[in-house]
């Protein structure tokens, strides 16, 4: 396989994961330049490199984040994650909500008194009833989902 098809397979990988440092550029870190094994578009290798540095290497943190391309807030972010959960820390995180948040056991508790009374309601009933009772603004797919979880046993 020719080298630059490895290389890539290996962007689509990092992109796929959310993992490619989009300014690779950037990194001026001796390590980086003329070694095979660093590779500046990944950015969970370039965070590790620039807290290794700055903790093993006792370079200071604005040294660091020069030489690797990243911002003091991106570091102390990285830092504190590294700290927290070790190498796994420097993966993203995925984002946007964790769990259904407006959603709470009040409102569900209400959607199913509402079913009960009435089997036919949908979720969009449903949703013009959550607005008018809670004043919250609801997604049909969102209650169908919690009402289907709700009935799960666990």
């Amino acid at each position: 396989m020719p080298s630059s098809r490895r290389s890539d397979l290996k962007v689509k990988t990092l992109k796929e994961h959310g993992v490619l440092n989009p300014s690779p550029q950037a990194v001026q870190d001796p390590l980086f330049r003329g070694n095979a094994f660093f590779d500046a578009r990944d950015l969970v290798q370039v965070k590790y490199e620039m807290l290794r540095r700055t903790n093993i290497d006792s370079w200071s943190i604005s040294t660091a984040t020069q030489a690797f391309g990243l911002s003091r807030p991106t570091f102390y972010q990285a830092y504190e994650a590294f700290k927290k959960d070790g190498l796994p820390g420097l993966l993203p995180q995925k984002r946007g909500p964790r769990r259904a948040h407006k959603l709470t056991e009040e409102v569900i508790a209400f959607m199913e008194e509402m079913r009960q009374k009435d089997s036919s309601l949908k979720a969009r009933a449903l949703v013009k009833a959550v607005a008018k009772e809670f004043d919250l603004t609801v997604h049909p797919r969102s209650i169908e989902r919690a009402l289907t979880r709700k009935k799960k046993p666990r």
